[in-house]
């Protein structure tokens, strides 16, 4: 079977590829325990300076696999998606998403945590927490209305209409748009450039720009993550997530 992370490592830039092509990349328990591990080496291995996280062309992530998350009662720390979250939150190193095709749920929240962040112009994000009965997770309740603004952040939350990569780029949610089939070799261009940079002084810059809202990035990350396993035991979550999971069978 193909693995379901691509770990590739050149010049300094280590490429992990999301690769469940077949479930349009959503993230398993699996997946998220592959994404810890390969953080927590990156984030000791001297040889790594900076990461680029990508999917294909034309997809990023159809988001959590809804599937893996039935039954579940509650996101204790130990849990790989918890794990995740906040490994991703403190890596210490620059990180690069490239993003085509649809970047759902936490596709989308990811980006909110990354350091450069391009865009195929077949990219389109989406927030669909409400549809699903659930709450916002990986601290976008605090980071997204300071992005973009409460007013935005709260039609692109409660409305929860997916938006198209000009749309992200002008909100600021992206630093370049570019054509789908030239995504990833721009991606991993910037990408070794970046690497090449004094890796200490990249790293200590990075953490002088998130030192502000370090603490209660983490804070918010478990208050989000109380309320979405609530709202997950809840009637309207099971409904809808039923509802999508048999429209997908």
């Amino acid at each position: 079977m193909a693995p379901i992370l691509v770990a590739e490592q050149q010049d300094g830039l280590l490429t992990l590829t999301l690769n469940r092509p077949d479930k349009r990349n959503a993230l398993n328990t699996a997946l998220y325990q592959q994404l810890v591990s390969a953080l927590q080496q990156a984030a000791s291995d001297e040889e790594v300076h900076a990461l680029l996280l990508q999917g294909q062309r034309d997809c990023f992530t159809a988001g959590n696999d809804l599937a893996d998350f039935v039954g579940k009662s509650s996101l204790e720390a130990d849990d790989p998606i918890l794990q995740f979250l906040h490994t991703l939150a403190d890596f210490p190193k620059p990180v690069i998403a490239a993003v085509g095709g649809p970047a759902v749920g936490i596709g989308t929240t990811i980006l909110l945590h990354c350091d450069l962040v391009y865009l195929a112009d077949n990219a389109r994000l989406q927030l669909p927490f409400v549809e699903l009965g659930l709450v916002p997770e990986f601290a976008s309740s605090l980071l997204l209305p300071r992005m973009v603004g409460h007013l935005k952040a709260a039609e692109l939350l409660l409305l929860a209409e997916a938006i198209d990569a000009e749309e992200a780029l002008r909100l600021g949610l992206a630093n370049k748009v570019v054509a789908a089939d030239t995504l990833l070799a721009f991606a991993r261009e910037q990408g070794l450039k970046l690497a090449s940079k004094a890796p200490k002084a990249v790293q200590k810059s990075k953490a002088l720009m998130k030192q502000e809202l370090k603490q209660a990035v983490h804070f918010v990350i478990d208050l989000e993550a109380r309320a979405f396993a609530q709202a997950l035991q809840g009637e309207e979550a099971q409904q809808r997530i039923a509802h999508r999971l048999k429209r997908r069978s």
